[in-house]
């Protein structure tokens, strides 16, 4: 028989086994107690980073440079700035922002090779820069994004609130004088616009101005945070704002965020109470603005000692400025004129100071502006005036060898009539052969309103019940916050239709008979309430309104809209000081005047005029408890009480809005 020279299996066991049992290894790999006889394999290295230590990009097919500077101030802080040069550029002037709003974003609004689509968003005339060569230049403020520094919100001019050396002006002062030694391609000359914040920091860069500020534009610029712009209107605090507060302040980039906990802000604000409570639930006590405000709710010297109109009345004026102003601005409504009124006398050449008036919402004079809401202008009033205002300006005092320019002292849009006025002044520059005359709309007996005196018939009031529990919606619920989103419709509630609020049982609608012929007004109203409240403190709404025919011709939905003109809030502990709050005596009447917002509009023969009073506007203004409080942002929820509230029409006590009527001579 012959033998296999093949191992049997159990052998072939046998052998494994002795074989791991002389090496002392474990069939599963070497145990804690001993070590192997050679070195372990090195350990798994990582997969390569695949992004770049620095990126480098073909830039062959891109129309401009950009150019990410640390632009020294004198303090030596840095400040992050952003500069577009378009190819080619050659003695271009530089048209600058500063902006807390990120210079990164609002120089890359689109991934594009191209100028335009980079620039087209938030506080850039793209088409103007784009066509006319300038050299985009934006820049983070002190403590904001890439900017070193600490932030403070609208850092007061060095002074009694600012101890220190720097402020906006100098910083502007700084930026220029680096960009005009440090851009060859420019030609030494630099423009400064802006919109809301960062029309307030054009505003900064006119004080002391560096020699190569030529121009400024400051677009519906935040001037008194008090009496009508972003915080405050005559002491009534806008409560919507308070997410702003957080979003701003919180962090340097804005990455955290006011949160959402109801989808209505009406019953947000109404759960809290008091914005101070609402605030101490969001802690915001940590933010040093919000602490400010608390600690400053009357017109003080703190509000005072910022308010930009009365500062820059003060200054000389060097540099030619374009003031721009919304009709219908829902955020800085007051200080582009306010600036104005404050500057213009000091133009004895008449070719310093220069206002556009348009029908605009905040900021829309750079977006598409032929509608706003259901109003139509039938052209791009936006566009208009980028190209036969803004544009020429710009070139008159910016470029080399630029002609003549042919820009009147005032271009406002008259709504109603949709048609662009050439004036020499607002508002009494009216146009040839008219002028502005004050004339008494009165609020009379049973709802009417006429320019004839009352007489001395029946109760001498019209009443109703205030109740802060059930405040008067400032627009039709559900009230989404403030917000600038594809869906928000916050930039269009001051042309919202107000019929919802005049069939309320706590808002009065004077109304006045079919208009026979047109009646134009041009200036701010003025309301003058004689009113009573059966509480200690109250607040007055007062609103003017054009109330269209029962139906509209070609535009249906318009038929009996009543369409806002203008419109303000008025705190009655303020009646007789804005800076010392004192309790309104109880079922007195009393005086209460106060200005609204500036309107250009023609009442076209067959509308009608009305005037809506009321007590509440919430929730973008906080509710007045009706009782006097030293704080209101403190107020307890046993504060809040009804009152009954009486507005007067009796000879000796009428009330009435002033109208600066327009007329012919």
């Amino acid at each position: 028989m012959t033998t296999s020279r093949v191992p049997s299996l159990a052998v072939m066991v046998s052998f494994v086994v002795l074989l791991v049992l002389g090496t002392g290894v474990s069939p599963h790999g070497p145990s804690a107690a001993q070590a192997p006889d050679r070195p372990p394999a090195a350990a798994p290295q990582g997969l390569p980073n695949e992004t770049p230590a620095s990126l480098e990009l073909p830039t062959g097919d891109f129309d401009h440079f950009r150019r990410e500077v640390m632009i020294p101030m004198r303090d030596g802080v840095r400040l992050h700035t952003v500069v577009l040069v378009p190819k080619g550029a050659k003695r271009a002037p530089i048209l600058l922002t500063r902006t807390p709003y990120s210079a990164d974003v609002l120089t890359g609004h689109a991934a594009s090779a191209h100028l335009g689509p980079v620039l087209q968003g938030y506080d850039n005339p793209a088409d103007v820069i784009v066509e006319e060569g300038y050299i985009r230049v934006v820049q983070d403020v002190r403590g904001k994004y890439g900017s070193e520094g600490d932030y403070v919100m609208n850092r007061p001019l060095r002074g009694p609130l600012n101890p220190t050396g720097v402020d906006h002006a100098t910083d502007t002062w700084d930026t220029i004088d680096w960009l005009v030694k440090n851009v060859p391609e420019s030609n030494g000359r630099v423009g400064i616009l802006g919109i809301s914040y960062d029309g307030f920091l054009t505003l900064m860069a006119l004080f002391d101005p560096h020699p190569a500020l030529k121009a400024a534009v400051p677009m519906n610029p935040m001037v008194d945070g008090w009496v009508g712009d972003d915080w405050f209107h005559n002491g009534a605090f806008r409560q919507q704002m308070m997410p702003y507060f957080f979003n701003q302040e919180a962090t340097r980039d804005s990455t955290a965020q006011w949160w959402m906990t109801h989808y209505d802000d009406y019953d947000m604000f109404l759960e809290a109470g008091s914005a101070g409570e609402l605030g101490r639930r969001r802690r915001l006590e940590q933010v040093g603005f919000w602490r400010k405000v608390t600690e400053h709710p009357s017109y003080d010297a703190f509000w005072q000692q910022q308010a930009v109109d009365k500062l820059l009345a003060a200054r000389p004026l060097s540099v030619p400025v374009m003031l721009v102003h919304g009709l219908w601005d829902q955020e800085d409504i007051y200080g582009a004129l306010a600036v104005y009124r404050a500057l213009e006398p000091k133009d004895s050449r008449n070719d310093r100071v220069y206002l556009a008036i348009g029908p605009w919402y905040h900021g829309q004079q750079i977006e598409e502006a032929s509608r706003l809401g259901a109003l139509h202008f039938n052209s791009d009033t936006a566009r208009q005036f980028r190209h036969q205002v803004l544009k020429p300006f710009l070139a008159r005092f910016l470029k080399d060898g630029a002609p003549a320019m042919e820009v009147p002292p005032v271009t406002a849009f008259e709504t109603g009539a949709n048609r662009w006025l050439s004036l020499s002044a607002w508002p009494a520059g009216c146009a040839s052969g008219c002028a502005i005359e004050p004339r008494r709309l009165y609020l009379g007996k049973g709802l009417t309103a006429g320019f004839e005196e009352p007489k001395a018939e029946g109760a001498p009031f019209e009443e109703y019940v205030s109740d802060p529990a059930k405040p008067v919606p400032y627009r039709q619920r559900p009230i989404p916050p403030v917000g600038y989103g594809a869906a928000s419709t916050w930039s269009s509630w001051l042309v919202d239709d107000q019929r919802e609020a005049s069939g309320r049982p706590d808002v009065l609608a004077f109304v006045s008979p079919v208009l026979d012929a047109p009646v134009k007004i041009a200036g701010s109203p003025v309301a003058n309430l004689v009113a009573s409240t059966s509480g200690t403190d109250s607040d007055w709404v007062v609103k003017l309104i054009d109330v269209y025919p029962n139906e509209v011709a070609g535009q249906p939905e318009l038929g009996g809209y009543q369409l806002m003109v203008a419109g303000d809030i008025f705190r009655g502990r303020y009646r007789e000081s804005l800076e010392t709050p004192r309790a309104v005596p109880s079922d007195t009447p009393l005086p209460y005047r106060f200005a609204l917002p500036a309107a250009n509009h023609v009442f076209r023969r067959g509308h009608r005029i009305m005037v809506q009073v009321q007590s509440s506007w919430f929730p973008l203004y906080d509710r007045n408890p009706q009782t006097f409080v030293p704080n209101i942002f403190f107020a307890r929820p046993e504060d809040y009480r009804k009152a009954v509230q009486r507005v007067y029409h009796a000879p000796g006590q009428a009330s009435f809005v002033e109208l600066p009527i327009v007329v012919q001579r």
